[in-house]
């Protein structure tokens, strides 16, 4: 079968041929249908330092997507061939004190699909029946195969507070523009977002976003202070840029919560925290979904057919343009990219 693979340890990717997987116990043989297109594929694809330390090619690339169970190996029993399902990229020992206490999102034995393992960027994937989460065929494939990054952002909104609240996103990519959607959903008095792409911008205006700031404009505390003026109830920190972590704290009401889920490519992040103390604040810091808690919040969300995260997909491709796909996200010309992998 051909697969979108690290082949070398070399920037690129190729569509190489590759052996068919086989089922093995625990494990289910997925054909796939579509999967959608995350930052952690563009590292790869880019080779960085991050990517070189981690990737031993050969390596098929690929954690988010979706199919159909064609095969179950050995003492699977919750999943049989036809099931419809999606995928969970974190595979976890389920042994660990983390696992043992319900906090299977921070197992320090994870392994990624795509990343640690061979992902579903080809026809057929065989992968551990918990990653295999069952989903409605009410939901469309191609916005199943993304709920690997709907749930970081489900998990982050849902980490306070949401009805009600005036809530800000810094940093409207993928899952900050997800959040949104989530937001809006749950009952939020407000959602507002910082972001400079002009394509985001039109995006989370689609999506009713109430203002979006772009910063590299407008004075963004200025602005939110004319908007809230005694400050926001929460902050959704998805950008990973130290000035929107600043605002987030200088923007929250005392008492408030800051939720970060950004990551800082400068780990030395200058942050007044006598600030936040006196403020009383929440601050959190979120990693991946909570396993399996935030897939059960998410399925009932879509279950309500009110979570539309269509407008974040800007570009369907047939798997081989992938270079396609990557030279757009690195450009910033496209929210979500989805695959279809016929």
């Amino acid at each position: 079968m051909k697969a979108i693979a690290k082949a070398a340890a070399a920037p690129g990717a190729d569509l190489i041929e590759v052996p068919e997987p086989q089922i093995k116990p625990g494990h289910v043989k997925v054909r796939v249908q579509y999967g959608s297109v995350c930052g952690t594929d563009l590292h790869i694809y880019d080779w960085d330092a991050w990517a070189a330390s981690r990737i031993k090619p050969p390596r098929i690339i690929g954690h988010e997507f979706a199919g159909v169970v064609e095969q179950v190996g050995e003492r699977v029993s919750l999943l049989k061939p036809g099931d419809f399902i999606a995928t969970e990229s974190h595979i976890i020992c389920g042994k660990c004190r983390q696992c043992s206490l319900g906090q299977g999102h921070v197992c320090p034995n994870t392994r990624i699909l795509g990343v640690d393992v061979d992902g579903g960027f080809a026809k057929w994937a065989v992968i551990p029946e918990a990653n295999a989460r069952k989903t409605s065929a009410d939901i469309p494939p191609e916005i199943a195969c993304m709920q690997d990054p709907l749930g970081n952002a489900v998990h982050t909104a849902l980490a306070g507070p949401v009805e009600g609240q005036d809530i800000l996103i810094t940093g409207l990519g993928p899952i900050g523009l997800f959040a949104a959607a989530v937001c809006k959903l749950l009952g939020a008095k407000s959602v507002l977002g910082t972001e400079i792409s002009p394509l985001r911008i039109e995006i989370a205006k689609k999506m009713g976003v109430d203002l979006v700031v772009n910063p590299a404009e407008q004075d963004a505390k200025e602005v939110l202070a004319g908007r809230c003026p005694d400050g926001v109830d929460g902050v959704l920190e998805m950008s990973g840029h130290p000035a929107m972590l600043k605002l987030a704290l200088e923007c929250v009401r005392p008492g408030g919560r800051v939720s970060l889920l950004g990551v800082y490519h400068d780990e030395t992040v200058p942050v007044r925290l006598n600030d936040a103390i006196f403020k009383g604040l929440d601050i959190q810091c979120i990693v991946g979904r909570r396993l399996w808690e935030t897939w059960t919040q998410m399925s009932a969300l879509l279950a309500t057919g009110r979570l539309d995260v269509t407008p974040v997909i800007t570009h369907r491709l047939h798997y081989t343009e992938f270079n396609r796909a990557m030279e757009l996200m690195k450009r910033g010309e496209a929210g979500k990219v989805v695959f279809s992998m016929d």
